[in-house]
């Protein structure tokens, strides 16, 4: 009988002593998951010189003109995340949403270019940044939809050269501008942990 109760009060005490544990893996994780976006936003500028070669569509122009395009080419939104009153588990479920939004976006956009290295690379951050994510929720102990979203294809709606280029544009527009809430939701994250 003594050795059940030596055995359950060290139970008690492994469970004790591992959520500080948890509570520091996490905030390296989210540490790490800060730097990834912040290698995203800083790979952005040189994906997008490598991929638009259209005159005028420059990272920094605004792009108020392109938006009816925006729903002529499908190009979804990603999910909001401007709001710090969002749980632990909405928020990295967004930001898990929206990676993988726009992986599939930019990856179905990679087969119609020809200089992709740039973008090859952003890919694999955008990637990384969203296994790191993963990684937080488990840590966080917060479950995990087994199902993927499914997005519609926008290709058929690139009918041409252009139609292609002011695609790229805009999603590396909306990456950066996702990624910016992304980190400052990591940020707010971080101290609330």
């Amino acid at each position: 009988m003594q050795l059940y109760l030596i055995l359950a009060a060290h139970c008690c005490l492994t469970l004790v002593d591992s959520a500080p544990l948890r509570t520091h893996e996490l905030t390296r994780a989210v540490d790490s998951a800060m730097s990834l976006a912040r290698k995203i936003l800083s790979d952005i500028p040189a994906a997008h010189e490598a991929c638009v070669k259209a005159t005028g569509l420059t990272l920094s122009s605004e792009s108020e003109h392109l938006e009816y395009l925006l729903s002529d080419i499908g190009i979804p939104a990603p999910p909001l995340l401007k709001s710090e009153h969002l749980s632990l588990d909405v928020s990295l479920s967004r930001i898990v949403d929206g990676l993988e939004l726009h992986h599939k976006l930019l990856q179905e956009i990679k087969e119609l270019l020809t200089s992709t290295e740039e973008l090859t690379l952003l890919l694999a951050d955008i990637t990384d940044l969203s296994a790191q994510v993963h990684k937080m929720q488990q840590l966080a102990q917060i479950p995990t939809e087994s199902q993927k979203t499914t997005f519609p294809a926008i290709s058929p709606q690139l009918s041409s050269d252009y139609h292609v280029q002011v695609a790229i544009h805009l999603c590396l527009q909306q990456l950066r501008s996702f990624t910016h809430d992304v980190f400052r939701s990591l940020r707010h994250i971080a101290a609330s942990n």
